[in-house]
């Protein structure tokens, strides 16, 4: 599955973003906080109210990102979007663990590795997935910080969000090693180029996406690819854009 993935401004780019992707060739989006957040409540009406608001096609949801901190109101916050995801069908949820990584040691991500794994146990007894996304200046960093992080996740139930951009913001720029070591865990993959300070549309940074499709290529075919547009491109240039580069450098059969 190829999915797409980009922020909005209100209700009408929302809705742009909705009508529009799947003209470009991509099944399914991964929505933002703000593309959903107001609708965690009440996780079965709230779920109809969204499918009633935006349409009920299963790929308008096929992921949820969001960024929290694991204190009691960032678990309670997580566990209504878990229930949320599981009421209107999404796969899985994607979290940007928002702590910032100054100050830590090891024994505090291996801490986390364990207050994860149990709350993707809880996501996985609602047939959601948790998958963490590695970010820059949060705690799974730089390339030790897997090791650790994931060497301490209990029975392999959390997955792995690889986001290409925030690797080479944090300083690691071997993406296909890191890619191939933990191809274990990884469940899901944000394409996105950077360069320069800035996210850039795919193709205009400095990631070697060439090598990293070809590494993605020998990952399980069951791996979600997600472009994860977050220039300064409006819209539908950052669909266009995306299109065009992964016509010119398709996934290796």
């Amino acid at each position: 599955m190829i999915a797409f993935s980009k922020p909005t401004r209100g209700a009408e780019q929302q809705r742009l973003l909705f009508d529009r992707y799947p003209e470009f060739g991509f099944a399914g989006l991964q929505l933002k906080g703000n593309q959903y957040g107001d609708y965690l409540a009440d996780p079965v009406a709230d779920a109809e109210r969204f499918r009633a608001e935006w349409g009920s096609e299963p790929g308008h949801v096929s992921s949820l990102i969001t960024m929290n901190p694991l204190d009691a109101e960032g678990k309670q916050r997580l566990r209504a979007i878990i229930g949320f995801a599981s009421a209107v069908g999404s796969q899985r949820v994607v979290l940007c663990h928002d702590v910032p990584r100054d100050g830590l040691d090891d024994s505090d991500l291996i801490r986390f590795a364990g207050e994860l794994s149990d709350l993707a146990e809880e996501a996985a007894g609602q047939d959601v997935v948790l998958s963490l996304h590695h970010h820059t200046g949060e705690p799974v960093m730089h390339r030790r910080d897997f090791e650790v992080f994931f060497g301490a996740v209990r029975d392999n139930t959390l997955r792995l969000t690889v986001d290409t951009g925030h690797l080479l913001k944090s300083g690691v720029t071997d993406i296909s090693g890191l890619l191939t070591d933990f191809s274990a865990v990884i469940d899901n993959i944000h394409l996105k180029d950077y360069e320069d300070g800035e996210f850039r549309l795919l193709g205009q940074g400095s990631v070697e996406l060439t090598s990293v499709l070809d590494t993605i290529a020998k990952l399980d075919p069951g791996t979600t690819l997600c472009v994860d547009e977050e220039s300064r491109a409006e819209i539908l240039e950052g669909l266009q854009v995306s299109r065009d580069f992964l016509g010119q450098h398709p996934l290796p059969a």
